[in-house]
């Protein structure tokens, strides 16, 4: 089970983001400061850290100056402070993400996977019903055999395993696609986009059962 350190001085925000990763499947410990911190990952292997700019004690630049330099693990910052100079001083002193507060859970979930698999520490393949993807090497097959996707596809195609069980909305998608391709997506884009992948991956297209409809909520795939 992936391991994450959460350093966080806010009770409220504690109590709340671990009990929602916990349900997301990552096993949680909470600090509220930069000693205890650094006194956590030397004693106990984690995988990721969440890491907030105001600590207890300490600070969260210096905390991550700290774990970067003793530890071989990622960072996301996790803060309120979303001026131009904190994100840029948080990614100058080696931090693998930057998320300012208030968050979307679910962003926050699919960009903690995407740290991991940069990181290595989540699996570089992904499957689900005879679907392969391989992150590493930007392929996804049907049961052995390379689909074709164009890039689009293939990032939607992405999107959709990274947030396995999720139902995700036109709007959510069509976010998160743009974000990704750096281009504009729009509701017919879409459309068409999810016509042309469930032509490829499903052995029905008409009667999907990889990619499904979710009535007047979205998509979702798998359980």
């Amino acid at each position: 089970m992936t391991r994450i350190l959460l350093v966080e001085d806010d009770k409220i925000i504690v109590n709340n983001l671990s009990a929602f990763l916990r349900k997301e499947g990552f096993e949680v410990d909470a600090v509220a400061g930069q000693r205890a911190a650094l006194d956590k990952l030397g004693s106990t292997p984690y995988d990721l850290v969440l890491l907030d700019i105001s600590l207890e004690d300490g600070h969260g630049f210096s905390a991550c100056s700290a774990i970067k330099a003793n530890f071989n693990v990622p960072v996301i910052f996790l803060t309120a402070s979303d001026d131009e100079y904190s994100v840029v001083a948080g990614f100058d002193l080696g931090a693998d993400d930057y998320i300012t507060k208030p968050f979307r859970p679910r962003e926050l979930v699919s960009r903690i996977k995407n740290v991991l698999r940069r990181s290595k520490k989540l699996g570089t393949t992904m499957e689900y019903k005879g679907i392969m993807i391989d992150t590493e090497k930007g392929l996804a097959t049907k049961n052995g055999r390379d689909l074709y996707l164009s890039a689009l596809e293939y990032r939607l195609l992405l999107v959709f395993f990274n947030n396995k069980g999720t139902i995700l909305s036109r709007n959510r998608l069509m976010e998160e696609i743009w974000n990704i391709a750096g281009e504009f997506v729009n509701d017919n884009t879409l459309t068409v986009y999810i016509k042309r992948l469930r032509d490829k991956i499903e052995d029905d297209p008409q009667n999907p059962v990889i990619i499904r409809t979710v009535r007047g909520l979205g998509y979702r795939v798998g359980d």
